[in-house]
């Protein structure tokens, strides 16, 4: 289980998945590093070994385990793991991509990241071209990656895609595919042999897999965080209650209701689904009607993602009509395509919300600049997932995040409550403004 160079971790980044893998491998020296210098205390202690010592006989053996002569660099220090893998991605004019892997991962455990929803100007073909993809460009890329992996000789596959491509597409309902399910079958017959995502928009997606296991992450803990920096959880001196948007958030929302100790309310929304959601402002919903009472409170809604924000913005707008002081949401999944962000501005102005707390699991570089949005940082959380995976160790406790929740609200408890900014139509606020 070696902590240092050589490992047997590698990670490979498609284009539109490099900004948040970069930051995970950031996250992964830092692990590693403390984790080795965790072992070194506790060994030449237990041994009676002088520390750098003990440095030396380790890099001794990994000098010994490697194919290579020996590895770069002093023996008397910690030597940190190489995670990246040098990669070269060409886009033709055509449209087609093709992956080089520059290194060699024969017999790794490959890490493949991908961000399908990112749709910022990427730079391609070694900065000859500025090109901005779709999720469908950013899947083909990705298929083309793993291939590459696949017969370049990785011992195993891994897919880290905090948005699962086309999860949405989940349910027969007539004549349409169960398009998420038959891109787990290509995935599968490509060798991949896990998926690590963040907050899947339906559990049913599991059973989709006969080989694949698939590790749906959760950002409740890193929201509540965030949360607690900008309202008063402990009920001191402001009310919340936790607003379902629709019936299909309400397990999501639950689970923060009740490891806040909260009230739960729930929108129901009348859909005439002959009606194709076109934009923020033309939906298909036709009446809202709210089960529970936010009148005073502060309403908070917790959501997996946001497309082009019609839905929550109609939502928002309703609680602060019934009364609601304060309107926060939590999205796992910031997509805000189309002019989302524009009609977010105007709804802002209007004093519809106070703040969306949003992930850095999709890269939306213009969304970072608005005061009224708070990213939070899941990148940790993964980077921890992914060592627990290839180290074999138990993932129960990243994966369930009561115990977590639970531990922060005896924080926030000991702590004194808020200072939170006067209400206002906007009101302004910068401190937790963009968490990274």
């Amino acid at each position: 289980m070696p902590y240092s160079e050589p490992t047997n971790l590698a990670v490979v980044a498609c284009p539109g998945g490099e900004v948040f893998a970069d930051e995970v491998i950031t996250h992964l020296k830092h692990m590693y590093k403390h984790r080795f210098t965790l072992k070194n205390d506790v060994i030449s202690k237990r041994y009676g070994l002088e520390k750098v010592e003990l440095v030396k006989k380790i890099n001794l053996e990994n000098d010994i385990d490697t194919s290579e002569l020996c590895i770069r660099g002093d023996t008397t220090k910690y030597r940190p793991p190489v995670f990246k893998v040098n990669t070269r991605f060409t886009y033709f004019a055509n449209g087609e991509f093709k992956t080089e892997l520059l290194d060699t991962i024969r017999g790794k455990d490959v890490f493949i990241f991908q961000d399908v929803e990112n749709h910022e100007v990427l730079s391609l073909n070694n900065g000859a071209n500025k090109v901005s993809l779709s999720v469908n460009d950013h899947v083909m890329s990705m298929l083309v990656t793993i291939d590459a992996v696949r017969q370049a000789g990785a011992s195993a596959i891994t897919l880290v895609v905090p948005v699962y491509p086309y999860s949405r597409q989940h349910k027969k309902k007539g004549r349409e595919g169960l398009t998420a399910s038959m891109l787990g079958h290509i995935y599968e017959g490509l060798g991949v042999s896990r998926i690590i995502t963040l907050d899947i928009h339906s559990r049913e997606i599991v059973n989709a897999f006969s080989t694949i296991n698939l590790e749906n992450l959760h950002a409740s803990y890193q929201i509540i965080r965030e949360l607690s920096k900008i309202v008063d959880l402990t009920g001191k001196t402001e009310d919340l209650v936790v607003v379902s948007p629709d019936t299909g958030a309400i397990d999501r929302n639950k689970f923060y209701a009740v490891g806040l100790k909260l009230p739960l309310a729930m929108i129901y929304k009348e859909r005439d689904y002959s009606i194709v959601s076109q934009n923020a402002k033309n939906t298909n919903i036709k009446s809202i009607k709210l089960l529970g009472d936010v009148r005073g409170k502060v309403a908070f809604l917790a959501d997996d993602m946001l497309g082009t924000g019609g839905t929550l913005l109609k939502a928002m707008g309703f609680l602060k009509e019934q009364g609601a002081t304060k309107v926060i949401a939590a999205i796992s999944l910031p997509f805000f395509t189309g002019n989302a962000i524009e009609q977010f501005d105007e709804a802002y102005k209007q004093g519809l919300f106070y703040r969306i707390i949003g992930t850095n699991a999709v890269y939306h570089e213009e969304l970072l600049k608005r005061e009224w949005y708070i990213s939070t940082n899941v990148s940790g959380l993964f980077a921890n997932v992914i060592t627990r995976i290839h180290h074999n160790q138990s993932l129960s406790d990243l994966l369930e995040n009561r115990t977590l929740i639970e531990k922060l609200e005896k924080q926030t408890t000991q702590q004194p409550a808020a200072q939170t900014a006067p209400q206002a139509s906007v009101p302004p606020l910068q401190a937790g403004k963009k968490n990274a």
